[in-house]
């Protein structure tokens, strides 16, 4: 079935390029023609393992990292399993537009799903894990090309520590304006549907989050507190959405160690990964409550690997270029935001 709708999708995209009315995206075609140069594109990408094996997975990292954060912990898991990954290298450790930067996701999804002959799993960290939307909302092409996108600790609404950061008179990086709560990139991209049937959604989170804010969840009061930022608005069987306090309660995992080396984050995204639909807790045994690490993660090296991560943060808001106002939307996206 997802093949027969990617074809469908390609060929329309096709006939509309041909008769010259490609010029912004729709449910028809494949996109607005990327800007970035191919060969750039093409480096930013790197593979690992038999793609045309085991459906292999797409790791996208966070704002202000590179592919080296899942180097200690995913990457390592994933290649003893013998689960082929690649990474995408986002351009200026997506500290820079994430209209551009997504254009590089959308070229990897394609990409490794032509050479898998199959449709991908994605899994993202933080702005990682909502990046993807951005692509499957404007290049609709891309949705039969993904089976499960796994969003840890995303950033799916914006930040209102993003809001604090850009209000000084300096300005901040192009992706901190973008990921502020309430600003036009994230109204554009929450527009309408926030999920579509062909991909299995399953957003990871905690509500302990210092970077994503806010992300609480209060069962017994919903109305007490806003929507967990992470949280996909909606209800379908392709989507889910756990808190890791939803499994173990008092869980201590924070926004880095979420997409690093939580054990509970892991095994629901391994869970989602290796069923169909999206991940289900009820599935998790209860003793990965008490793992310290995430399977790949080693011990003696975690706490020098975790703070590498915490330097690269660190160096990235310090030195990443600054703007002084949010990045215009492109014009495909301005209708949405309107």
């Amino acid at each position: 079935m997802r093949s027969v709708a990617r074809t469908v999708l390609v060929t329309a995209a096709a006939l509309a390029a041909l008769t010259g009315s490609v010029t912004t995206a729709s449910a028809a075609d494949g996109g607005p023609t990327l800007q970035v140069p191919q060969d750039a594109l093409e480096r930013s990408l790197d593979c690992t393992g038999d793609l045309a094996g085991p459906e292999p997975v797409l790791l996208i990292p966070g704002t202000t990292q590179a592919p080296a954060e899942f180097s200690w912990n995913y990457a390592r898991a994933f290649e003893r399993a013998g689960r082929p990954f690649c990474t995408v290298e986002l351009p200026e450790h997506g500290m820079g537009d994430i209209q551009v930067a997504a254009e590089y996701v959308v070229s990897a999804v394609r990409t490794v799903s032509e050479r898998a002959g199959r449709p991908i799993d994605v899994v993202g960290h933080s702005q990682g894990g909502m990046i993807t939307r951005w692509a499957v909302k404007y290049w609709p092409d891309t949705r039969a090309d993904i089976d499960d996108l796994v969003g840890l600790a995303p950033s799916n609404h914006g930040t209102v520590v993003a809001n604090g950061l850009c209000a000084v008179p300096i300005g901040c990086a192009p992706s901190i304006w973008q990921q502020r709560a309430g600003s036009a990139f994230m109204t554009a991209l929450n527009s309408d549907s926030e999920t579509y049937d062909e991909i299995d959604y399953t957003v990871v989170f905690t509500e302990l989050d210092e970077v994503v804010v806010p992300n609480v969840q209060l069962p017994v009061l919903p109305d007490a507190a806003p929507p967990a930022s992470s949280a996909l608005r909606g209800d379908g069987a392709n989507l889910r959405i756990v808190s890791l306090q939803s499994v173990c309660p008092a869980h201590p995992a924070d926004h880095l160690t979420t997409g690093t080396s939580d054990a509970v984050a892991y095994a629901l995204t391994v869970g989602a990964l290796d069923h169909d639909g999206p991940a289900d807790p009820s599935r998790i045994d209860r003793g990965v409550c008490l793992q310290l690490l995430q399977p790949g993660v080693d011990p003696l090296t975690f706490p020098t690997d975790l703070a590498a991560v915490g330097v690269t943060i660190a160096d990235q808001l310090v030195t990443a270029r600054r703007v002084t106002a949010e990045p215009a939307l492109q014009p495909y996206a301005r209708d949405a935001a309107a």
